[in-house]
């Protein structure tokens, strides 16, 4: 299988980015474990790149971050130059601890993954887009998670809710309750 060298050049990235700014050991493991496995390109995704409205609405705004990270407006342009041909899809299930604006203020987009620009089972690497002022619900499940956090907005683990700023990274372990939410 051949990558494209747009997604070649958004997965260096994002790999620079996961190891400049992910201090937890257990996120440095996993992420160390899903680049490992993406040495080996899997096979090109079929989907042809589906924008929702929130994603017409807020994403450019979301893209235009002020930092002065070098290495996050690195990932942001590389991001930009794959993001067309994402599939960008609504969270189908949610319970009451969303916020009522949740269904047509989000959007989740899979780069690497079932559905995605490049298709696999094996692992996930995706993104969210929350328009302003939503909360995506509580919801846990049984693979962790390390994010990359590149606006302003708070996540929950458990029942306490941080905010890790532009650049901040942190590891969800499997099964453990977790949210978002946006400000302005």
């Amino acid at each position: 299988m051949v990558r494209t060298e747009a997604l070649q050049l958004f997965l260096d990235a994002t790999f620079v980015a996961f190891d400049r700014f992910a201090k937890d050991l257990r996120s440095r493991d996993s992420i160390m474990r899903i680049f490992a496995l993406l040495e080996v390109a899997g096979a090109r995704g079929t989907k042809s790149g589906k924008r929702l409205p929130v994603c017409v609405r807020h994403l450019d705004e979301a893209l235009a971050l002020e930092t002065e990270h070098t290495i996050l407006k690195s990932v942001i342009a590389r991001f930009q130059a794959i993001e067309p041909w994402l599939d960008w899809n609504w969270r189908s299930t949610y319970d009451n601890s969303a916020s009522e604006n949740f269904l047509m203020g989000h959007a989740n987009g899979m780069v690497v993954g079932p559905g995605g620009v490049e298709e696999r089972q094996d692992l996930w690497l995706g993104v969210s887009l929350l328009a302003p002022h939503v909360r995506y619900p509580n919801h846990s499940h049984p693979p962790e998670e390390t994010y990359l956090v590149l606006s302003e907005g708070e996540f929950m683990q458990e029942e306490t809710w941080f905010s890790p700023g532009i650049g901040g990274s942190f590891f969800n372990p499997p099964g453990i309750k977790h949210a978002m939410r946006s400000g302005d």
